[in-house]
């Protein structure tokens, strides 16, 4: 084979696997500029880079606090592990008893169980609690 051939079955193929294993956003994302990813790189060393990775992975993943005694629907619905139904419980379990007064009190919705509570448990802050109607 030539050198062509090889180039193309070695390096060429895997990246675009990897690229199409990625989706569409991966290849939509634009290419930093060299003088700044240069920059970028000689000042900070391997070890601080990756944890400024994980640390923006981690606030990525956190994502806003919400307040499970003002939250509307589409607030709720965002949490990960809530869909429309368990938010439209959380909502009136909510104007049903006035409020929560901690965040352990989600417990007492149908559907809300203590692994998803531990999933979104640092998502989620108690304000004042609202009186029932």
């Amino acid at each position: 084979m030539s050198v062509p051939v090889l180039f193309r079955l070695f390096v060429l193929v895997p990246l675009l696997v990897v690229a199409l294993l990625a989706g569409p956003a991966a290849l939509a994302a634009p290419a930093a500029s060299p003088a700044s990813s240069a920059t970028a790189a000689s000042s900070a060393s391997p070890a601080s880079s990756a944890s400024s990775a994980s640390s923006a992975t981690k606030d990525a993943l956190a994502g806003p606090t919400v307040d499970i005694n003002t939250a509307s629907l589409a607030e709720l619905d965002a949490l990960p592990g809530i869909g429309p139904a368990l938010a439209q419980r959380i909502v009136d379990y909510r104007r049903e008893n006035g409020g929560f007064q901690k965040v352990d009190d989600l417990l007492a919705v149908k559907g809300v169980g203590p692994k998803m509570l531990a999933k979104i448990r640092d998502r989620l802050t108690v304000g004042p609690a609202r009186t029932a109607k």
